[in-house]
């Protein structure tokens, strides 16, 4: 497949004023409201589903959906496309989107990668729920300057399930590790002491622009409307990923060098990280939070 970049230049001009970013750096995410239009949007939709069909008739759908759990009619329901970076053209044209690319600029600098790319589906009725989790647990880096770009494919709600986010807590890493030592995909920390959480409801085509360190979860969607996010991270060139298994070297051959200079050096700072270690045979965040959770709640 065809994964060739447009490395054209950032605009001069930037997108996001002073007071945006030092909000971002303040409570670790901005909302941009529609940022995609109308047509961007039906477009995505119909990649959605050549994506999601195709898979589906395939007979192995496994390397690109994950399905949920449960399913109405006993249908199978995707939960999660992988890597629709790869998957494409359309979602390739998205993440190198200069609406995209040029804020992230803003937050992290010109020498930009993608880490990695996913789409949840969150289906109505079924829609599984994201526990309460720090990106940068599940892939530690260098440093952390690293923004995970989620962007609203349906219209997001409370009722429908939509991110929910602890402002300003993204200075420090919170625990994700299994009482046995093994990554538990989850904070396992007491979060009553920061505050109640906020709710990031936006019309489609809204796009979060969220650091790797802010705590964000989202409830499941048991509404009777779809709520599909598009969600692409991105880090600064000299950002490189910290070796803890194979895992990471899977990770890195899907990662892309998109816009700037490579970096020789690696930089390093932000707060210190555990590392990881990950169950054998955890695929996605949701398998290793469900798995959590079940352990939880046999013991």
């Amino acid at each position: 497949m065809d994964t060739s970049i447009d490395r054209s230049d950032p605009t001069t001009t930037s997108p996001l004023d002073a007071a945006q970013v030092a909000r971002y750096r303040a409570d670790g995410y901005l909302v941009a409201t529609s940022l995609l239009g109308s047509d961007d949007l039906a477009c995505a939709r119909d990649a959605i589903t050549q994506i999601t069909r195709a898979a589906m008739a395939s007979g192995d759908h496994e390397a690109v959906l994950e399905l949920e759990p449960e399913s109405a009619d006993d249908d199978p329901v995707p939960r999660r496309i992988y890597d629709p970076f790869l998957q494409h053209p359309l979602f390739r044209a998205l993440a190198t989107d200069a609406r995209v690319l040029d804020r992230v600029a803003c937050l992290i600098g010109g020498d930009l990668a993608i880490q990695h790319s996913k789409l949840n589906m969150k289906a109505a009725h079924v829609g599984s729920p994201v526990e309460w989790h720090q990106d940068l647990a599940y892939f530690p880096h260098t440093n952390d300057d690293l923004v995970t770009v989620l962007i609203y494919l349906d219209d997001a709600t409370e009722e429908n399930g939509c991110l929910q986010v602890l402002p300003g807590h993204h200075r420090h890493s919170f625990d994700h590790t299994h009482p046995d030592g093994s990554f538990a995909g989850l904070i396992v920390e007491d979060l009553s002491a920061c505050g109640p959480p906020l709710a990031l409801p936006a019309p489609a085509g809204s796009a979060i622009f969220m650091h790797c360190l802010t705590p964000h979860a989202s409830l499941p969607n048991r509404s009777d409307r779809s709520r599909r996010t598009l969600i692409f991270e991105y880090r600064a060139a000299d950002s490189f990923p910290i070796w803890y298994g194979d895992g990471v070297a899977l990770s890195e051959k899907k990662a892309c060098h998109l816009r700037g200079a490579p970096a020789r050096i690696a930089r390093f700072g932000g707060p210190p990280l555990r590392i990881p270690q990950v169950r054998t045979g955890m695929k996605s965040l949701y398998e290793v939070q469900e798995a959590y959770l079940r352990g939880s709640a046999a013991s």
